[in-house]
């Protein structure tokens, strides 16, 4: 029953993805950005054992990909709320984990979609890094959409308005993406920086792609980055689906 309810949301959002390719395409382009205009700044720069510019550029850009993709995913839910879209999946039978995971699990698609296409144009422009590695990267992408996702919908069904939304998901993003290591290690900063960032767990996830990336996959990253993830999923996913259940949706 889970499963046959979980594909049929999952389906329905799918084709409602499948039919907007700027939803698709657009997603993409400000890590393309960064991409283009600050990996060759990286170039020179001392990275030691952390690999080269595009092996620790890379995998930061895939993980704030799934960082702010997912995390406004919950722009949606009000919106279908306000339709009464949501008040009309209330009065089916239809599981309340299903409601959650059918929309979750799209958007993990989604973003590991265009997460593709980021590599491919990363390898286009100098990326060399391990076939085993990539692939690591994209579940990364895939474990944390999951669990952003999951968060941004179990708040967008407490607000009324996108006008409350989109600040709390601003405050959110923007000191993870500083204090996580996204887009330089933050070994090279100084040390207390570097203790504060370790209160973040996207840190952790971040160390483990950029070990994937350069062929290291037995490492303490790699430990505690999986680890790091698949707790924030379980947990994500738990509280999320305990909103959906009180809020009826």
């Amino acid at each position: 029953m889970l499963l046959h309810d979980t594909a049929l949301i999952f389906g329905r959002y799918a084709r409602q993805t499948l039919r907007s390719r700027f939803q698709i395409l657009f997603g993409v382009l400000m890590p393309l950005l960064y991409l283009l205009f600050f990996g060759p700044l990286l170039r020179d720069l001392p990275l030691g054992s952390a690999g080269d510019s595009w092996q620790v550029l890379v995998p930061g850009l895939l993980l704030q990909l799934a960082l702010f993709g997912a995390s406004f995913a919950g722009f949606s839910i009000i919106l279908e709320k306000s339709a009464g879209v949501v008040e009309r999946m209330r009065v089916t039978p239809v599981s309340r984990l299903a409601l959650l995971l059918g929309r979750v699990l799209r958007d993990a698609l989604l973003f590991v979609f265009q997460a593709v296409a980021l590599v491919l144009a990363a390898l286009v422009m100098g990326l060399r890094a391990p076939l085993p590695g990539v692939l690591i990267g994209f579940a990364f992408v895939g474990v944390l959409t999951v669990a952003l996702a999951s968060l941004s919908y179990a708040l967008a069904m407490k607000v009324r308005t996108p006008q409350e939304f989109g600040p709390v998901i601003n405050a959110l993003t923007m000191p993870s993406m500083l204090l996580s290591g996204l887009m330089l290690p933050m070994t090279l900063g100084p040390a207390w920086l570097d203790v504060i960032s370790h209160c973040m767990p996207f840190r952790y996830l971040v160390d483990a792609v950029r070990d994937a990336y350069v062929g290291s996959y037995t490492t303490t990253h790699m430990l505690y980055g999986v680890l790091m993830a698949l707790a924030f999923a379980l947990s994500a996913v738990a509280a999320g689906t305990r909103v959906f259940r009180r809020a009826g949706a």
